[in-house]
């Protein structure tokens, strides 16, 4: 049974652990969205070029706060570097002990499996020295769960990672840290629940409120296409009764990533769902759907914390069920970016 018009619920200030940036003008208007509905934002590194190194991670982070509100309290930020082939041991502790920016994971990209990754991994076994170095530390590695070999099914390529990546990884390195980003499929969901502790995922609002129809049926809708791409309704039911459930290694990532509207309404559109200027609502909207409001405070609040081993925030923020049309488009460095839900409705509001 969903919450009545007007309900009013009130949680601990989220984090996002999943958050794309960009770089250039494109961030203040991305960095405005955020900052009304987090306190903290794992930022992603892949710019061109990548945020390989402590220093670029650096850069980046007085980058993005240079971009907010004026108020470096406003939105905390948790840096990531971009893992390569050629990533050091030497390089992970000197990114762990960085005093300008809270250098807290890393970003594991299969090479060409999404926006920018041509410099990611081609062998995750190149890279256990930096791994094992990392689990020493207690530094999470962030994983885009997809193998990108040509030959494999783009639906297929989550469940193709977690047997030939995955499950070898988390044998090879049992301590290690690990975060399967915006899980897509139920074969996610089955795996991370079997797994040991260290294992958890992050789910995004477009992946718990839409299937591939959304993508496929009526014309081929590119504002709904991501990476990983929507999948079939068993699996979007399964992602949404695993974050809606309570269980502690479920968590909000919203793999908000913003393009402008001619770089998706093109021939060869590019990968990614923006969602920043409404993600809270929408996943209140998810929840309430499933009647499980009273678990949305933990998904969203406390469950990324806690794995990453942050303390939970302090302050909160209220939502109410009442409707709000989403703007037919936002601004992105002076050109257009239409958002999930443009000139629809979204059911919940954040209490200004």
């Amino acid at each position: 049974m969903s919450a009545p018009e007007g309900t009013r619920i009130s949680i601990t200030k989220p984090d996002d652990f999943h958050h794309h940036f960009r770089d250039g003008p494109k961030t203040a208007s991305i960095v405005a969205h955020a900052e009304q509905r987090f306190a903290r934002c794992l930022a992603m590194p892949n710019l061109k070029p990548p945020v390989t190194t402590t220093e670029m991670a650096e850069a980046y982070h007085e980058h993005i706060v240079g971009a907010g509100s004026g108020s470096t309290k406003q939105l905390d930020l948790i840096m990531t570097l971009y893992l390569t082939d050629r990533t050091t041991s030497e390089e992970i502790r000197k990114a762990w002990s960085s005093t300008k920016a809270n250098i807290k994971a890393v970003k594991f990209y299969p090479a060409g499996a999404t926006t920018n990754s041509e410099f990611g991994v081609t062998d995750v076994t190149l890279v256990y020295p930096a791994l094992r170095t990392m689990a020493e530390l207690g530094m999470v590695l962030c994983i885009h769960s997809e193998v990108s070999t040509p030959s494999v099914d783009i639906f297929d390529r989550e469940a193709v990672f977690i047997e030939e990546v995955m499950k070898p990884l988390v044998a090879a390195i049992p301590n290690l840290k690990i975060v399967m980003e915006h899980i897509s499929t139920e074969t996610a969901v089955q795996y991370v629940q079997s797994a040991p502790d260290n294992v958890a995922a992050s789910i995004t609002c477009h992946h718990l409120l839409y299937n591939r129809n959304a993508l496929l049926v009526g014309g081929i809708k590119p504002h709904f296409y991501c990476l990983p791409i929507l999948k079939r309704e068993v699996h979007r039911e399964a992602l949404i009764a695993a974050a809606t459930s309570g269980n502690k290694k479920f968590f909000l990532g919203t793999d908000s990533a913003p393009h402008t509207k001619m770089m998706k309404e093109t021939g060869c559109g590019c990968a990614g769902v923006y969602t920043a200027h409404a993600a809270l609502e929408l996943y209140a909207e998810a929840f309430d759907r499933m009647g499980k409001l009273e678990n949305l405070e933990a998904f969203c609040s406390h469950h990324g914390a806690d794995h990453y081993g942050l303390p939970r925030n302090e302050g909160t923020i209220t939502l109410v069920k009442k409707e709000w049309t989403v703007p037919r488009t936002y601004d992105l460095g002076g050109k257009d970016l239409q958002p999930l839900r443009a000139g629809e409705t979204v059911a919940w509001s954040i209490e200004k």
